[in-house]
């Protein structure tokens, strides 16, 4: 319809692990009438979505190009390998990558970590997604290193994982195009910080009509209050106890002069 106003919406995306659960609940109750939609995408293709407009920001894998996107780091994850549940490794709470060296380790094409290939033996090739490498795990062919959201996601009964404490982590950050940051980009951003309802958003926020009354009948004050040692209509100096003192020493010089006959004045 002509002169019609598009309805305003948010496009969220999200890469598999992130849980943006909670912040998208703060944003339907505080702008209810403003449409959030999440669009789930890979962690290869996120960059790409939100540099194509397909997104207005997203929670993505860093690092990100920083020449164009703006990041706010959220958390860093814990790094684990996922194994069958009957392995050996099971036994250890924790393991180290030297505990993988003889292991098979899956690299799959998706792989979120900065490394040029994980630990241990490679397998014959890699799978094509993290979802495609915890089946060859489950089929006893290989292990995977994942951060621990991404076990959690690809759960199984048959799998279990351990925390590798010396490998890569994965962090997760809020991105979006550094030129578009729009005025809901900024309430997201309020939101995944934290801020109250009633934030400003670093704006500066005009004073309410009471408050400026008050500071202006306050400054009236200010103006009609005498300063100290100033005169009066009359003359008299309304200085208060610096007056008084200068009375008083006028009292005391005066005490050793003659009277008009004379005499010395008796001193009190």
């Amino acid at each position: 319809m002509t002169g019609s106003q598009e309805t305003p919406s948010f496009r969220l995306a999200y890469v598999p692990g992130a849980t943006p659960a909670k912040w998208v609940r703060i944003w339907n109750e505080r702008l209810p009438d403003i449409p959030l939609t999440l669009l789930q995408v890979p962690s290869t293709e996120a960059s790409d979505v939100l540099r194509a407009g397909d997104a207005d920001a997203g929670l993505v894998r860093l690092p990100v190009d920083r020449t164009f996107f703006s990041a706010i780091p959220l958390y860093t994850e814990a790094t684990v390998v996922v194994v069958p549940k009957d392995h050996l490794i099971t036994a250890a709470e924790e393991v180290t990558l030297a505990d993988l060296a003889d292991e098979v380790v899956f690299h799959p094409l998706d792989d979120v970590f900065d490394w040029d290939r994980p630990p241990g033996e490679p397998a014959f090739e890699r799978p094509a997604t993290t979802a495609d490498a915890v089946e060859l795990v489950a089929a006893n062919v290989g292990l995977l290193i994942v951060p621990q959201s991404l076990a959690r996601l690809h759960h199984r009964k048959d799998l279990t994982y351990r925390t590798v404490v010396d490998a890569p982590q994965s962090s997760v950050a809020l991105s979006w195009p550094e030129d578009a940051t729009t005025e809901l980009v900024e309430d997201f951003i309020g939101i995944v910080r934290g801020r109250t309802v009633n934030s400003t958003r670093g704006r500066t926020a005009a004073k309410p009509d009471t408050e400026q009354k008050r500071g202006q009948g306050e400054q009236g004050k200010a103006r009609q209050k005498p300063a100290a040692g100033a005169k009066s209509a009359s003359g008299r100096s309304t200085g208060g106890k610096s007056a008084g003192r200068a009375v008083r020493g006028r009292t005391a010089s005066n005490s050793g002069r003659p009277d008009k006959r004379g005499k010395p004045r008796k001193k009190s």
